[in-house]
């Protein structure tokens, strides 16, 4: 069995934006040589995510519109944990948004249904953050 890591950087400009990260990870498939097998794809901090979803501009602002209403960013003081950090929001934002995702992966290729890719979701953006490819297979 073989495994393979790499990590991703990122340093969005803004507090909150989408990245689609599908062909940065295709290309973790490639180099890792696993032809069947498992890729776990994490966000390594507490206010990113990583989910699967379509590629669609409408949907990715209908999440923004969503998550806003569930965990809106102001006033701040509506959040007890806003006493050290202005992002509360952020952290249940990517509660709801889950920590990873893992796609199987079948002829070294990612295994995915119509229209799925792979995002990061940034919360609390302007600073350095890292996303965990983990590939395991044969």
């Amino acid at each position: 069995m073989k495994s393979y890591r790499v990590v991703l950087h990122f340093h969005l400009p803004s507090r909150r934006g989408i990245v689609n990260i599908t062909d940065k990870v295709q290309d973790a498939v490639d180099k890792s040589g696993v032809k069947e097998g498992m890729v776990l794809v994490n966000a390594m901090n507490i206010t990113a995510s990583v989910f699967i979803n379509d590629d669609e501009s409408g949907l990715h602002h209908d999440y923004e519109k969503w998550l806003e209403k569930l965990a809106p960013e102001k006033p701040y003081s509506q959040y007890r944990h806003n006493g050290f950090e202005d992002n509360a929001d952020a952290h249940l934002k990517r509660t709801v948004m889950g920590r990873e995702s893992v796609v199987a992966i079948t002829e070294g290729r990612l295994d995915f249904g119509t229209w799925e890719q792979i995002f990061y979701y940034e919360f609390d953006g302007r600073r350095d953050k890292r996303v965990l490819i983990k590939i395991i297979g044969e």
